[in-house]
């Protein structure tokens, strides 16, 4: 069976933390690497729930998309969320694995997914790093469509009912950037390559005036379903990268924000 070693590793070249924003923290974050390892779980984020499936499942390994710990600790008690969902893993021997933003950026990565789902051709990077790799993706739809088309079509590839939409629902698109998460940032690499519209996961209020002040259709699926999808994909990927593992996508993680 592998070691936590073995699979850091293959994580490590799938998405490699020099594609990693200089502000996150990304690698093995808790844990032994050479402990074996026989069950694996993904999730998008370490909450109490995922946390306590992956002690009562036995898990060795979390690869979790979100970082835990992301901030640098100057203690570790259980008076915080974080404290003692560290503390808990820990005392279940449980390591934790994150590449956040590496992952986003990678090749297979989850914005590269997102761009293939919408069926985009021509994907390039919207602000390229090394290797053709970079932050964000755009491109460019074989025929064009309408903006209320293509957030039904997002819809359909993320498994959601609803989600936000600025601009005009009857305005035809075909050009297209995607960032995942909260990723408003990337509204002027998005312009400055002619693109229509930009699936983000989220967006600041003023995120979405700018957007309708340069004629650019934003579709807001949520945070949590930009990214949640890829966690699917990258248990499926370390299943067959590892097939004496038992590899699977938390079964207790669920969107925090409900609509009314």
């Amino acid at each position: 069976m592998p070691t936590i070693a073995v699979i850091a590793n293959f994580l490590e070249q799938l998405a490699p933390a020099r594609l990693a924003e200089n502000w996150d923290n990304v690698g093995l974050l808790v844990g032994h690497r050479d402990t074996d390892v026989t069950k694996v779980m993904t999730c998008l984020t370490i909450t109490s729930a995922t946390a306590a499936e992956a002690i009562q499942e036995g898990v060795q390994l979390i690869v979790a998309h979100h970082p835990l710990p992301f901030n640098a600790l100057k203690r570790l008690t259980a008076d915080t969320t974080t404290g003692r969902l560290l503390l808990d893993l820990i005392a279940a021997r449980v390591a934790v694995f994150s590449a956040h933003t590496a992952f986003d950026s990678a090749w297979l990565g989850v914005n590269h997914r997102l761009a293939a789902g919408l069926g985009l051709r021509g994907v390039t990077p919207l602000v390229p790093h090394l290797e053709g790799q970079g932050a964000g993706r755009w491109g460019w739809l074989a025929e064009p469509i309408l903006l209320q088309e293509l957030a039904e079509r997002l819809k359909k590839f993320l498994s959601i009912e609803r989600l936000q939409l600025v601009g005009d629902p009857s305005r035809s698109v075909r050009t297209v950037a995607v960032a995942c998460g909260a990723a408003g940032e990337f509204l002027d690499e998005a312009k400055q390559n002619g693109c229509d519209a930009m699936v983000i996961g989220e967006a600041r209020f003023h995120t979405c005036l700018e957007a309708e002040s340069v004629g650019m259709g934003l579709l807001l699926p949520g945070h949590f379903a930009s990214e949640r999808f890829a966690m699917d994909c990258l248990a499926e990927v370390l299943a067959q990268q590892f097939p004496g593992v038992q590899v699977w996508a938390s079964r207790q993680e669920h969107d925090p924000v409900q609509w009314g």
